[in-house]
């Protein structure tokens, strides 16, 4: 297998007020091609802050991060930015949508970054909305669909621009229990059409989705287990 994501000896300080925070602490870990891979840990763990640093949002203090074969760390903001948008879809626990536009006009906006014509933007997110079972769903703002269905635009707009890597941070935490399950069914499916796979969470339940869970603790891998599926 390709390996997508390898961190080495990874540090992020924090300095607040007099004190000296280490969110993560000497992190090391690959991840390959297609796997699914859950990260967990309590409350300050450093779980957020190292799927930040996946993502491209943020730097480390101190470490290697290579992503695809291409040492970030000591890219430019533009190199940064091209990178994540060429490689990474992001989908949040907040779903990150704009309110003043369509479902449709929220999931083709990472092609206007990518400087995507107009109709082939708008050709290629309605695929993306009945990919997620939202063919008709296409011209609601956001205040006019449920959390399920928002977390549903997010992930079309995260698959947008066909990421190798889809990275998810809480991504059922504001929803209810069975819409829970059918988001995750969505990602079992991404899974399987051959995305890489990294999810945030501190649902057990959610987290056995995953074939294989990294757990954090003091901003270090307190384990890192592969999940045996039946």
């Amino acid at each position: 297998m390709d390996e997508v994501i390898r961190i080495e000896g990874i540090k992020k300080h924090f300095r607040v007020g007099e004190q000296e925070v280490k969110a993560l602490d000497g992190v090391s870990l690959k991840i390959e091609k297609n796997e699914y891979v859950a990260i967990m840990g309590p409350s300050g763990s450093g779980k957020s802050t190292l799927m930040n640093i996946i993502g491209c949002l943020d730097t480390p203090t101190e470490g290697r991060y290579c992503l695809a074969g291409i040492d970030v760390c000591n890219l430019s903001g533009d190199e940064l930015a091209g990178i994540r948008n060429r490689e990474i879809g992001f989908v949040f626990q907040s779903f990150n949508l704009l309110p003043r536009y369509t479902a449709l006009e929220n999931v083709a906006m990472p092609l206007v970054y990518a400087g995507v014509g107009k109709q082939e933007r708008l050709d290629r997110a309605a695929a993306a909305m009945r990919a997620v079972g939202l063919a008709d769903r296409m011209e609601h703002r956001p205040n006019e669909l449920s959390g399920g269905q928002r977390q549903r635009v997010a992930l079309a707009r995260a698959l947008i621009n066909k990421p190798s890597i889809v990275l998810a941070d809480e991504p059922t935490g504001n929803l209810d229990t069975k819409m829970s399950e059918n988001i995750m069914k969505l990602f079992e499916e991404i899974h399987s059409s051959g995305n890489t796979v990294v999810l945030v969470t501190h649902e057990e339940d959610i987290a056995r989705y995953a074939h294989r869970v990294i757990r954090l603790r003091d901003g270090k891998i307190e384990s890192d287990e592969k999940l045996k599926k039946i």
